[in-house]
């Protein structure tokens, strides 16, 4: 009966079952690393039809206008001067109540000839484990998480991203690019070209990615905790503009700075009970070994207590900005309040 495979390895083992013939009926692809999990289906594509996806054997469909049985009827379709047919669909809802009886009967009966494959993007994969018929589905199918990497493997995808693009990067300086964007290979992979393509030297330095990168909001809220922990005001001050130029919605600005005051105090507290990097981040669901390095050494700077009134101050600015026509002016009394803290 197929597994769901570890996170970490989905899409290497699902490599490792391609190159070895050994692809199965069914397959379940979610996660936020949309880069890999799209390599993957290409990797389905050019195994299954050699000959193209324009082939009589590959057929796509968007599950937002898609019935059941559209569904039956390219899974019935046998396959046409090839051993097996590849059926792609994309963001269709398997587990819900009014598909899920029917899908489960379909998933029974798939015939060997079937590589079926659901693709999980704008539509969210969260299947109540609790309903029986839900894990019924989920034992015929093998469900990949592509899950964002890890900060080492994230930086030597880098450098060999630069490396066939021309140029080269430090690990440090690779680092900060995928913090300063979020880590995520889709966004990486642009960048990367741009950076590479805007840079004049053979190496490319930190001030080509600062250059040329647009941050994250994640990454300009913890330069913002950074800058306000060290009391360098000039600095905060226009970090908040910087937030500001992003034009995003004021709840989602001090959403994002109290998160990282959150965080902070998380890791000022894992810092005084001598706590590793590891449990600040199962305990805050950080994504990156650099993120919680970041957080460790900006927490090093302060105390639980001085953090703790930051804290609230951003929990009485937000909410100030529901009754408020002046969100930015909140904001940077907000930024006032956090300094003097």
């Amino acid at each position: 009966m197929p597994q769901k495979t570890s996170q970490i390895d989905s899409y290497v083992k699902l490599s490792e079952a391609i190159k070895a013939g050994e692809v199965g009926r069914l397959y379940i692809l979610h996660g936020p690393e949309r880069y890999l999990l799209e390599r993957g289906i290409v990797d389905f594509r050019a195994h299954i039809c050699p000959d193209g996806i324009s082939s009589f054997n590959y057929r796509r469909f968007e599950g937002k206008s898609l019935s059941i049985d559209e569904i039956e009827d390219a899974v019935n379709t046998l396959p046409m001067f090839a051993e097996r047919t590849l059926i792609e669909i994309h963001d269709f809802d398997v587990f819900s109540s009014a598909n899920r009886e029917r899908m489960r009967d379909v998933f029974s009966d798939l015939p060997d000839y079937v590589c079926l494959v659901f693709s999980y993007d704008t539509l969210e994969f969260k299947p109540d484990g609790r309903a029986k018929i839900n894990k019924e589905i989920l034992g015929l199918a093998c469900t990949l998480e592509f899950v964002v990497q890890d900060s080492q493997k994230l930086v030597k995808w880098i450098m060999r991203h630069f490396k066939d693009a021309g140029r080269g990067i430090s690990p440090a300086d690779a680092e900060h690019l995928a913090f300063i964007t979020g880590g995520l290979m889709n966004t990486l992979h642009s960048e990367i070209e741009k950076v590479a393509a805007y840079s004049r030297s053979e190496i490319v330095s930190r001030k080509d990615i600062d250059a040329v990168v647009t941050p994250t909001l994640d990454a300009v809220s913890y330069k913002l905790a950074d800058a306000i922990v060290n009391r360098e005001h000039k600095q905060a001050v226009l970090l908040l503009d910087e937030l500001f130029q992003m034009r995003e919605a004021p709840h989602k600005l001090i959403y994002s700075i109290s998160l990282k005051m959150r965080q902070l105090l998380a890791a000022r507290v894992c810092l005084e009970h001598k706590l590793s990097k590891r449990d600040l981040m199962e305990m805050c669901s950080i994504r990156h070994d650099f993120q919680a390095s970041k957080l460790i050494g900006i927490a090093g700077k302060s105390t639980v207590s001085d953090i703790r009134k930051k804290v609230l101050a951003c929990s009485k600015t937000a909410l100030e900005l529901n009754s408020t026509s002046e969100p930015e002016a909140r904001m940077i009394e907000l930024l006032a309040r956090l300094a003097l803290g």
